[in-house]
Parts: C-alpha cells; sequence; structure tokens
C-alpha cells in the first residue's frame, strides 16, 4: 500500500465525523471524496484509526457491513433507525451525499 498521509487520515476521519445519525456512507463514497484512489485505503484507515467516530455508519457497496462487525453494526445502525433487511442496508433510501 502506498504511504497514507496524516492529513489524509484526518480528512477520511472529518468525513467520517460528519455523517449524521440515521445515515450510512460507503468506502467508495469517502475515498471519492478525499481522493483517495481506493476504497481500501478508507477501510485501512478505518480499522486502524476510528474507535472514536461513527465507524458503524461506514459501509460496504453492497450495502453489508464487514463480516467481521456485521452484528454490532447493524445493532448500532438500527438504534439509529437504520433497518436492514437480510444483513444488508437499502442504500438508496438511507446513503449520505456529502458536499463536494
Amino acid at each position: 500500500m502506498s504511504r497514507i498521509t496524516d492529513e489524509q487520515v484526518e480528512t477520511v476521519r472529518a468525513v467520517v465525523a460528519a455523517v449524521p445519525a440515521g445515515s450510512v456512507t460507503t468506502y467508495g463514497d469517502i475515498a471519492r471524496v478525499v481522493g483517495l484512489p481506493s476504497p481500501r485505503i478508507v477501510a485501512w484507515i478505518m480499522r486502524t484509526d476510528s474507535s472514536d467516530l461513527p465507524w458503524h455508519r461506514v459501509i460496504r457497496a453492497d450495502g453489508r457491513p464487514a463480516p467481521h462487525l456485521a452484528t454490532r453494526q447493524l445493532a448500532a445502525l438500527a438504534e439509529e433507525g437504520v433497518s436492514s433487511v437480510d444483513g444488508r442496508i437499502a442504500l438508496a433510501s438511507v446513503r449520505y451525499r456529502h458536499e463536494p
């Protein structure tokens, strides 16, 4: 993986922090907003530096949470009014639109 700068990490953190309760975003959405070449970089940042963020509001592009977080993530989202069907969030109804 190419070198991730502190500025990129902080920008990802700020974008995640801005996602309001009751909404979700995807790793790819964040990558586009921040200007990163891959959603996997966002996932790496989230895996290493997101414990104080609303990490549960970031899901995969297919509307599913990361498998190892699914139970916790879906429960946290349900508490915010975000429902899932068979472990999948309907992105069309709750996807956060990041401002350019």
